[in-house]
C-alpha cells in the first residue's frame, strides 16, 4: 500500500515518510523475486503482528493492543499486539497482519496503510515473528468488534510511553548462557488495569525508538536469540 492512497494529518503522512526511507527495516516493496520466496518459505513457524498507530486529539500516537481471552491454551489472558500464525493462503507477511488483525478486532485491512516491516523476532519455541507497522490515518472509521473466542478487550496506550522509565519494571532471566531482560509496563485504561511485556513490551521499545528516533530511557539488553534463525 501506498500513503499516496490515504489522507491524514501531516503528522501521520510524515511518519509515513520516515519509516519508508529507514534502511533498518524491511520494504514494504517487494520485486518479483521476493515474492516468490515469500510463497515459497515455510510458514508453520511463521507468524505476524500488526502494531496499528493512529493520532489522538492531542496529537500524540497511540497504538491498539488487545487482551488475550483467558480461554486460549496459549498465552491466555495477556496482552498482545493484533496477529497470529500465517496460512499458506497469505501472500506474505503483511497480507498475515492484516487479515489476522481483521478476524481479532474487526478492523478493515482498507483502513491501514502499512509502511514498513520490521526485521523477525524468533522465540524461544522458534517461532518467527514479524512485526509490520501500519498507519489509522481515520480512526473513527474503525469500529472495534472483539472476536470473543480470541479477543477480551481492545485498548490503545501511547507508543511513547515504551521509551519511558515510567511505571516499568525488569526481570533478568537467562537462555542457554544468555543473560537479557525482560520489561514490564503497567498501563491503565477505562478502569482496567493491563501489563505489557515480553515480546510484545520488546516489539514495541523497537517501534517507539524507530519513530521518535531515539533510545529508550533504560537499558534494554534484548535476548540474543531474539535476532536468529530467520528464514
Amino acid at each position: 500500500m501506498g500513503s499516496n492512497s490515504f489522507t491524514g494529518s501531516n503528522k501521520l503522512m510524515k511518519l509515513a515518510q520516515q519509516l519508508s526511507l529507514n534502511n533498518s527495516i524491511i520494504s514494504v516493496k517487494k520485486n518479483p523475486v521476493d515474492l516468490e520466496n515469500e510463497r515459497l518459505r515455510p510458514k508453520s513457524n511463521r507468524a505476524a503482528v500488526l502494531i496499528c498507530l493512529f493520532e489522538d486529539e492531542g496529537h500524540d500516537l497511540r497504538v491498539i493492543l488487545t487482551k488475550r481471552s483467558s480461554t486460549l491454551s496459549s498465552h491466555s489472558g495477556e496482552v498482545s499486539l493484533p496477529g497470529g500464525k500465517c496460512e499458506e493462503s497469505d501472500a506474505d507477511d503483511v497480507q498475515t497482519a492484516l487479515r489476522e488483525a481483521h478476524e481479532e478486532i474487526g478492523l478493515d485491512p482498507s483502513l491501514v496503510d502499512v509502511v514498513s516491516v520490521l526485521q523477525p523476532i524468533t522465540t524461544k519455541q522458534g517461532m518467527i515473528v514479524v512485526p509490520v507497522i501500519g498507519i489509522l490515518y481515520d480512526k473513527n472509521a474503525f469500529n472495534p468488534a472483539p472476536n470473543a473466542a480470541e479477543v477480551e478487550a481492545i485498548f490503545d496506550a501511547p507508543l511513547e510511553m515504551f521509551l519511558k522509565d515510567e511505571n516499568r519494571t525488569e526481570e533478568e532471566r537467562e537462555w542457554m548462557g544468555n543473560k537479557y531482560l525482560l520489561h514490564f509496563f503497567d498501563y491503565e485504561a477505562e478502569n482496567k488495569k493491563y501489563v505489557i511485556w515480553a515480546l510484545t513490551a520488546g516489539i514495541l521499545i523497537t517501534a517507539a525508538s524507530l519513530v521518535y528516533q531515539k533510545q529508550p530511557a533504560f537499558s534494554e539488553r534484548k535476548p540474543k536469540f531474539w535476532t536468529t534463525n530467520h528464514q
